[in-house]
């Protein structure tokens, strides 16, 4: 068994428990592996975490990407840059993403040689806004996670449920996502549902009638991730490419 660390420590705070030392901790953890039911963790297959680490290495990557590119579009702004810093800076962006190439084909190398993942890459490449890069990212995250767990599961590990804040009658704060999950999840997942909001018509209905409804842009965008991933869910467990009659009918 796997315990949350947050249920965990959620746990000592319910015993009042005030200080922090290796015996305390100790006898917190005991107590409540007596006290909750025991969830039996089997670890995922040594190729899914080499390709989930794969992956995060090229996220971390593209960011120092951007970064790199942020530095040199700001000091051509500010008139502070000589050739050398600009070619140093040129070199950089492409060294880092020579290695985002080699890193990606490696991942796909593991995706190849096993059928599962390759389906669903295919499947994932069928949602219109999901190249290949983002369903790589997308897959290495989602295929850590055992096999039968639902599509609202996936959805609270990625932080993307919402939370909802009343009390009585007068304190009924707007329902906010959580975000206590898999923020690269929710990262992979976040410009492949912009991209498809503009350019899927059935997507753009959906996030076109939440925003009539009042909704944020920022907030009907959120909406549709959480549609994605229980698109992608269904794709999985059925074994089909993405139908956009499925996701929002035109007609609805």
């Amino acid at each position: 068994m796997v315990a949350n660390p947050r249920a965990v420590s959620d746990f000592a705070r319910a015993r009042f428990q005030r200080s922090k030392t290796d015996t305390a901790d100790a006898a917190v953890i005991l107590e409540f592996l007596e006290r909750m039911p025991f969830q039996t963790w089997s670890p995922p297959a040594q190729d899914i975490l080499d390709l989930r680490a794969l992956s995060r290495r090229i996220s971390a990557l593209n960011v120092n990407i951007a970064q790199e590119r942020n530095r040199l579009h700001a000091a051509r702004r500010q008139g502070r840059l000589t050739g050398h810093i600009e070619d140093d800076i040129l070199a950089h962006i492409a060294h880092l993403k020579a290695s985002v190439d080699r890193l990606t084909e490696n991942a796909l190398e593991i995706i190849d040689e096993e059928p599962d993942l390759r389906r669903k890459l295919e499947q994932l490449i069928s949602i219109k806004g999901v190249a290949r890069a983002s369903a790589v990212a997308i897959l290495a995250e989602l295929a850590v996670l055992p096999p039968d767990i639902e599509a609202r599961q996936w959805v609270a590990h990625a932080g993307l449920d919402p939370r909802h804040y009343e009390s009585g009658t007068s304190i009924h704060k707007p329902a906010r996502i959580t975000k206590t999950g898999n923020r690269r999840l929710r990262a992979a997942l976040f410009m492949p549902a912009m991209v498809a909001a503009r350019h899927d018509p059935h997507v753009r209905a959906f996030y076109a009638k939440l925003v009539e409804k009042g909704k944020k842009p920022l907030q009907a965008l959120v909406a549709v991730m959480r549609k994605l991933l229980h698109a992608i869910h269904g794709m999985f467990s059925k074994n089909q490419s993405f139908d956009g009659e499925k996701f929002y009918a035109l007609n609805a």
